[in-house]
Order: structure tokens, then sequence, then C-alpha cells
């Protein structure tokens, strides 16, 4: 990995699918079709890891989950495209980057006004590597749960046990027995 993007022809040497533009701090990324010469462009980046994440969603779109990404481990987590239309694919591209863009501007912004708190450092480490519960608003899945319990629960059947013909008195035998 010697060398910089500008001395490789733009590209990023650790991701894939990424390049930098000449004479520019920005990063683009863009894919090639499957078994087409025709390539799908993702976007312009400010980062060059916003610009991966969005070819990785790509990725997982039109070549499936055995291809090489950039982030292997953040796979299950990535947005799906609605469909296989080139539209679709950028779509979802860009709900990636920018759910990235904006954790990250997040975890700056708390840095700089708190003088990075624990809760920042639990979320980031020494590699800049972030936590994707944070990127894909994850902190506010504990009022997603609560909206949930304002569902009425399943009614439970009542247990008879003298019309039980197998004898079992266990109110657990009819646990999952909804009507």
């Amino acid at each position: 990995m010697s060398g910089t993007s500008k001395e490789n022809g733009g590209r990023h040497p650790l991701y894939r699918g990424v390049r930098q533009r000449r004479n520019s701090d920005k990063w683009v990324s863009e894919i090639r079709e499957p078994r087409k010469p025709t390539r799908i462009w993702l976007g312009t980046f400010s980062t060059p890891e916003m610009a991966a994440i969005a070819y990785d969603v790509a990725a997982l779109a039109l070549k499936g989950t055995q291809t090489e990404l950039n982030f292997p481990n953040s796979a299950l987590s990535l947005p799906v495209p609605a469909s296989m239309s080139p539209g679709d694919i950028q779509a979802a591209a860009a709900s990636a980057a920018a759910a990235f863009g904006a954790a990250r501007d997040a975890i700056v912004t708390a840095n700089d006004n708190t003088g990075s708190s624990s809760v920042v450092r639990s979320n980031v480490n020494t590699s800049g590597y972030m936590d994707e519960d944070l990127i894909f608003d994850m902190p506010n899945v504990l009022m997603n749960m609560a909206e949930g319990m304002l569902l009425s629960p399943p009614r439970q059947s009542t247990f008879d046990a003298a019309s039980d013909a197998d004898g079992h008195t266990g109110g657990d035998d009819y646990l999952w027995n909804f009507p």
C-alpha cells in the first residue's frame, strides 16, 4: 500500500470502488454492473469511507453476499435497495453514506462540545472504527420499542386442568397457543 491516491490514478489504496477527484479533496464511488460494460455512478463524497460504504451497498445488491466488501462486518446493517434499478441502488448507497457522515459529524461535534466524553469514546476506537449502532440510529431503539409496547398483547387462552385429556396441569404447555 505504498503511494498516495494521486500517485495511483486517484484510486484509494485501501477501499474498492473509490477514487479521489483530481485537484480536489472529494472522493467518488462507482461500480461496474455485472456482465455489462456500464457503470453505476454512486456519488461524490467528502471522505473515502463514505464512498466505500456507498460501494458496499451497491456491491451487495449487484454481486451478492459473496463479494468482497470494504466493510464486511457492516454488511448486515447496510440498507437494501428497493429494486435492482440503478436509481434505487444509488438511493440506497447515498442513504448509507449520509448515515455514516451524519454519525461521524455527531461524534466530532460531541468531542468538540464535551472534550471527548466516555460515551463518544466507546463508539470510536483508536483505528477510527465507528459503532454501527450509532450510524444506523440504534440509540432510538428504546423509543421504538416503547412505541411497540403501546400495542395490546395477544389474548391468552384459559387453561382448564379438568378438561385436559393428557393430565397436564402446567400452564407452560399452552405458552405459545394464541387464538
